[in-house]
């Protein structure tokens, strides 16, 4: 029998043949990981409820001046109607409240939310998860405009916010006077967060990191205003080195 070296125009088409099976195999493992995680979240028990009916006792703004809670036609959602006199160690969102006496993990979080500020390329809220102090949280920035600035997750970790965002949405587009549905999915363990809005069936962001692993939940906005409702945690409550808790009265 004779024996033969392969060629390297042989070896190459091989390798071509050998490429879409490869990422099919990745796909497959990246979809069932995704699916593992998926449900592992949605075995969460539920940890944290607020529809400010009964004020906002349960909320730690670091301005108390920029927010209140208003009744709009019978309904009463919190709103941070004035821009913040809070001023971050670090470049991060000014308007932050954050809930009082609860650290978690694993979550999934739910919001209604509405932007009350003008229309423009950076006109965003905010969503705090991971908050370990001022200078070391995560936040999703939700805007009409995705650039190194805006729509995008960040991770603050003692210096100026950093984009971490893996993929998301060219932006995402905030409806004047409406309400609209914001979920935030974290497994601390993978280290994914995705976001999503509405009831598109992707996240219109996602990232990968584990620098906090555990941290306060808060709202906001990084200069602009906005509205929040019906806001729900289900998740694994945890402390991770979680410092100030009182650093803003």
């Amino acid at each position: 029998m004779e024996i033969r070296n392969m060629s390297d125009s042989e070896k190459m088409l091989k390798k071509r043949k050998l490429l879409p099976i490869l990422c099919f195999y990745l796909l497959s493992a990246d979809f069932l990981l995704s699916e593992v995680s998926a449900k592992e979240l949605q075995e969460l028990p539920l940890v944290f409820s607020e529809d400010f009916e009964s004020g906002a006792d349960r909320w730690q703004p670091l301005d108390p001046n920029a927010w209140m809670v208003v009744d709009e036609n019978g309904n009463h959602v919190y709103s941070q109607f004035v821009q913040s006199t809070y001023e971050p160690p670090v470049r991060s969102p000014y308007n932050i409240s954050l809930v009082k006496d609860l650290s978690v993990s694993d979550f999934v979080w739910t919001v209604k939310a509405k932007q009350t500020s003008r229309q423009y390329e950076h006109r965003d809220l905010c969503f705090i998860f991971g908050w370990i102090d001022a200078s070391h949280f995560y936040y999703a920035h939700i805007a009409p405009a995705a650039d190194d600035y805006a729509n995008s997750i960040f991770i603050v970790n003692g210096e100026p916010r950093v984009s971490i965002a893996l993929e998301r949405t060219a932006g995402t587009a905030w409806v004047d006077g409406k309400y609209h549905d914001v979920r935030i999915e974290r497994n601390a363990g993978k280290g994914t967060i995705e976001v999503f809005f509405d009831n598109a069936p992707n996240p219109i962001m996602r990232a990968v990191d584990s620098h906090f692993t555990a941290g306060r939940l808060g709202l906001g906005s990084f200069d602009d205003t906005g509205n929040f409702d019906d806001i729900r945690v289900w998740g694994k409550i945890e402390n991770a080195g979680v410092e100030d808790w009182e650093l803003y009265p």
